[in-house]
């Protein structure tokens, strides 16, 4: 019965890595994730702008006042400078993955003891890691304000042009 499920675990896993080792394989799962997280920032943005065009008519009695769309463009502007650090960080993956590697192997041909190779490994994935997130932080953050404020004109253009409107259909 043992023999069965290790025979059974070895040819699962022989599968599981000739599967993983096309690239097709890793075509389909980049598509799918980004297909995943477009799919959940159409919702959110959906949702974002019908949060907003309920607050703007549920205010348009009173007076309007521009801290709906901030609070919108400020949602709009995070969510899209995540989902822009989530697509910089698929693609740098892997050219950071190469770069650390042949880095090792230029280590290794130079003439490094094994020893000292382990720590300059663990010093350049370190640096490495810290570069990446810093530069993926910068670009998000750019990301970020530039769609909250688009977001922002676009919300405050959009919602005078209806207050105008319903301005002039109620005379």
């Amino acid at each position: 019965m043992a023999q069965i499920e290790e025979t059974e675990s070895i040819i699962s896993s022989i599968f599981f890595i000739k599967i993983m080792s096309k690239r097709r394989t890793w075509v389909f799962l980049f598509v799918s994730v980004y297909a995943i997280l477009l799919s959940i920032s159409w919702n959110f943005l959906k949702s974002v702008l019908s949060w907003y065009e309920s607050t703007i008519s549920a205010n348009s009695s009173i007076s309007y006042s521009g801290w709906p769309a901030l609070y919108a463009s400020v949602l709009l502007g995070v969510a899209f400078g995540v989902l822009s650090m989530v697509a910089a960080l698929s693609v740098a993956l892997p050219a950071t993955l190469v770069t650390w590697i042949t880095i090792l192997v230029l280590l290794t041909f130079a003439g490094k003891p094994r020893r000292d190779l382990v720590l300059q490994g663990k010093k350049l994935t370190l640096d490495i890691t810290r570069f990446v997130i810093k530069i993926l932080i910068k670009e998000g953050n750019v990301v970020a304000a530039l769609c909250a404020v688009l977001a922002y004109f676009f919300l405050v253009t959009s919602s005078n042009k209806q207050l105008q409107n319903g301005l002039v259909d109620d005379h």
